[in-house]
């Protein structure tokens, strides 16, 4: 056990104070241009009217809109005393959701920043939020800790729906995009490691639970073909392919739980967040890891895709891009490879050898031996 007289250091082992001070050395560091906030980003959602901005949720229990260009905070949504876990905007963009520990949904002109109605039913903190325009209405859909997820009219906060089914908490939401224009339904993942289908016009659950994972979900998002991709906490991120009756065709192991999952259609490449501080970039056909992004400090909360730039944000209260432009990419792949310092000592003047000529003939041949 490490003695300090420092009393932050009191009741802590030397391999959480070892930690610490990894962590303390690595937070100097510039990878990824952090912008630096205060409080942990909880949740990061992108901005449909701005174009290169976007909302972050904190834990202090406010929300930001940040031009990314410039690390500009435009914009702070206020109100919630409790951490704010997760973001959505309403089907035009105008209003602003955000899921919190208090148990309701916050609302916010994104124009004017000022409040708007609040959205209550849940019976825990609320954890995923996502909105849709559906048969003629404006919804917003809800899925709390209380293992509920509940549908309400924007306009009026008349909730129309509670589906109940999973035996623990929502972690994510999202809407089917080929369902929306027969029988839209929601998919919602939970810490039951279920992945449930429910009808949002009153049908309830629609099938039998998906459970391609061993423990909870965090992260469901479909892709231009339809099929839907995962994030667990069983270290892997799966994609599930809609014409196999939602098997798992690809499967990526990481180190550590995967919160966030991120498709570049255009490249060809798969983009995960991990618990591990990493933002790991894979071959979409291959499942190959061909990137990883080394910059965060901590977790790894949330990741959005803003042209062909990633955008991770994290515990550590940063936001960071990552170019996906080609040679950008490949730029960071050959500089992953070159061992710590090596541009220095090509730098610097070769050593005079201290061996005999015959010395060194000695040692060649016992290298060549080995």
């Amino acid at each position: 056990m490490t003695t300090s007289s420092n009393r932050d250091h009191f009741f802590q082992t030397s391999a959480s104070l070892d930690d610490q001070e990894r962590k303390d050395a690595k937070s100097q560091n510039t990878n990824g241009n952090p912008i630096r906030l205060q409080g942990k980003i909880l949740a990061v959602h992108l901005d449909p009217l701005n174009n290169g901005a976007i909302y972050v949720a904190q834990s202090n229990g406010s929300v930001r809109r940040v031009i990314l260009a410039t690390g500009e905070t435009a914009k702070v949504f206020t109100g919630p005393m409790a951490p704010v876990t997760s973001l959505c905007v309403s089907p035009d963009g105008k209003l602003l959701f955000a899921g919190c520990w208090d148990k309701a949904i916050w609302s916010w002109d994104t124009a004017t920043g000022q409040p708007r109605q609040k959205y209550e039913g849940h019976n825990d903190f609320v954890r995923a939020v996502t909105s849709a325009r559906l048969r003629g209405e404006d919804l917003l859909i809800s899925g709390g800790a209380d293992a509920q997820v509940l549908v309400f009219n924007i306009a009026s906060g008349q909730r129309l729906e509670t589906f109940k089914g999973h035996a623990r908490g929502i972690q994510d939401l999202v809407i089917d995009p080929e369902s929306e224009s027969s029988q839209p339904n929601v998919f919602s993942a939970g810490s039951d490691r279920e992945i449930r289908q429910f009808d949002i016009f009153g049908g309830g659950c629609i099938t039998d639970p998906l459970l391609p994972h061993d423990t909870s979900v965090y992260k469901l998002l479909f892709d231009n073909d339809g099929d839907l991709w995962t994030a667990s906490a069983d270290k892997t991120a799966k994609c599930l392919v809609r014409e196999d009756a939602w098997k798992a065709n690809l499967t990526l192991e990481h180190p550590d739980f995967v919160k966030d999952v991120v498709i570049y259609e255009t490249g060809g490449w798969v983009v995960t967040a991990c618990r591990d501080e990493e933002v790991r970039v894979w071959n979409r056909s291959t499942g190959a890891l061909h990137h990883t992004f080394s910059g965060h400090f901590e977790e790894v909360t949330g990741l959005v895709l803003v042209g062909s730039t990633i955008v991770s944000v994290g515990i550590d209260a940063t936001i960071r891009q990552w170019s996906l432009r080609p040679d950008e990419l490949q730029q960071a792949v050959e500089l992953a490879k070159k061992p710590v310092g090596e541009e220095e000592e090509k730098a610097a003047p070769e050593a005079e050898s201290m061996l005999t000529a015959e010395e060194e003939a000695e040692l060649a041949e016992l290298m060549g031996d080995d």
